[in-house]
Parts: structure tokens; sequence; C-alpha cells
């Protein structure tokens, strides 16, 4: 195992740009919880420069994305920089020398596909605890590092729709609302999910249901609900077969849990289409951090 460093809350500056007035930034730091070395990004919002302390918007990235994808594609930073909010991406899984992989090589498991939950099966179990990583490590890291307040939402696509919301319904007291494109809403009930949480959970499916939005919904507490906000694209390839956002749809419904889901006529699963409809995201998200 790679030698840990004496203080792990520390973290190393690797590269910044500055946008919007504001500061796009990349950090490095050794994950106590992923047992191996990550890296994060975070977006800042010129008010810290007046001695602000900023919300923050934590964005969990899909399916082979690190934390590059949404920072570079989105289109996020000129609204967040208006907004006065800071964005932190983490990346979507651990990674380096040690960490295991997919032995099929596929994209759908191991590196760039954590699904934001605690392993409990070898290989998996010594770095893949994601879920504690976004819970707990991160934020403890980023309110210790940068001139955030204590108000947090959490936002994602695709695998990281499912993280978001997933994390959201069992941390409610965390967070301020929580949004997602193109979700994987019901992972105990399609392939993608079928795949990684048996490798990551094991056979026994029933340990699945505690990562699984649809599931968390169906016994969330109705009366203080948190704000969901959901966009869909209706020409996503995916839609069908993966994403089932009826289902999330249908569990709200029957529990009587407030939920948005718009769907979005042409859309595909792209960042076109996250790009498309940030900003009402970023609006949704400031309009309950101020609350």
């Amino acid at each position: 195992m790679t030698n840990k460093p004496v203080q792990s809350l520390t973290v190393k500056k690797v590269s910044e740009q500055k946008c919007f007035d504001g500061w796009h930034r990349q950090y490095s730091h050794w994950s106590e919880t992923l047992n191996c070395e990550m890296r994060f990004a975070v977006y800042l919002p010129p008010h810290v420069d007046d001695g602000e302390d900023v919300p923050v918007l934590y964005w969990l990235s899909g399916l082979t994305c690190t934390d590059e994808n949404f920072m570079q594609k989105a289109g996020a930073m000129r609204l967040a920089s208006d907004l006065g909010m800071a964005i932190v991406a983490p990346d979507t899984s651990p990674r380096g020398e040690g960490v295991p992989d997919d032995p099929e090589g596929q994209y759908d498991l191991g590196l760039g596909a954590g699904f934001y939950v605690n392993a409990t099966q070898e290989p998996w179990s010594q770095h893949y605890r994601m879920y504690d990583y976004v819970v707990e490590e991160l934020p403890a890291l980023v309110e210790k590092h940068f001139p955030v307040c204590e108000k947090r939402s959490i936002s994602g696509h695709s695998m990281g729709g499912h993280g978001a919301i997933m994390i959201a319904l069992r941390n409610p007291e965390s967070f301020c609302s929580v949004s997602a494109f193109s979700p994987i809403c019901h992972p105990t009930d399609c392939p993608w999910g079928h795949k990684a949480f048996g490798a990551y959970l094991g056979d026994d499916q029933s340990a699945w249901k505690a990562y699984d939005s649809v599931e968390l919904l169906k016994r969330s507490n109705v009366s203080n609900p948190l704000p969901i906000l959901v966009d869909q694209g209706d020409a996503d390839g995916f839609l069908a077969e993966q994403l089932k956002p009826e289902s999330l749809l249908q569990a709200s419904a029957e529990k009587g849990y407030p939920l948005s889901l718009r769907m979005q006529s042409g859309y595909d699963h792209s960042y076109f289409f996250i790009a498309s409809f940030i900003e009402d995201h970023l609006h949704f998200h400031a309009e309950h951090l101020r609350g």
C-alpha cells in the first residue's frame, strides 16, 4: 500500500484558470477513504475575494468522466459567478496504481464507474467507497480549505444523477436541494445497476436498495421534503433500458413526495443537453440555498 502523508486533509493545487472574474482550480489530495490520490475541481466566484463565504454546489459526473467534463463542457461558470456560488466536482472513482478495474475492460465498472456506493466485496472494498468520500471526506476537505458556508446543494448527470439523488435522500439534513440530468433512477432494475451493484455489493439484492433512489423515495420523509428537479431528454438512447425516470415519478406520486420531472423534447444524453438547461438548475439551487 502507498505510504499515507502525515496530514490527510492537505491539498495540492494542480492547475488554475481565471474565469468570469472567479477561479477554476484543480487540486489533488490523499484520500484515506479511498486509499489513493484523488483529484477534484473547484470554481470559486469573485465574491470570495471580498471575504464572503459562499454556498457550494457539488456536481457528480457520469460513467467514464472525471472532474473535467462538467467544468469544461457545461457552461456553468458565468452564472455561478453572478450568483456567488462555488461548484465542486470530484472524480467519479478512485484511481491509481493498485486500484482494480473491470477485468474485461468495459466502461461501466471500475475506473470511472464508482457508482457512489461503498463497496463491500473484494477486490473493490479497499478503494471503492465513493459514498463516504462524497458525503464525508470531500466536504470536510472543501470546508477546511475554501471560503464556503454551511449551505450545500448537489447535482449530477447519469451515474452522477443517481449519486446526487441517492445521497441527498439519505442525507436530507446536509443539502438544501438536489437536481439531476438523465439520472439512473432505479439501478436495482437496470443492466448498469445490476452489473455494478453485483460487483461492488454482492449477490444480496436487499443490500442494493440502500443505494437506489426509487427505493429510498418510497421510505422518505414527506413532512420535510427536499426540493428535487430532474431533466430528461426524450431522445436519450439510454432512456428506456437504463434510466427509467418513470419509476422515480411513480414512487414520488405514490409517496406524495414533490418532484419536478421535465421531459425535454429532442435532447439526448450528452453535455449539449446539460449545457442547454444548466442555468435553470443553477437558479433552482440558488433559490433554495438562499432560503
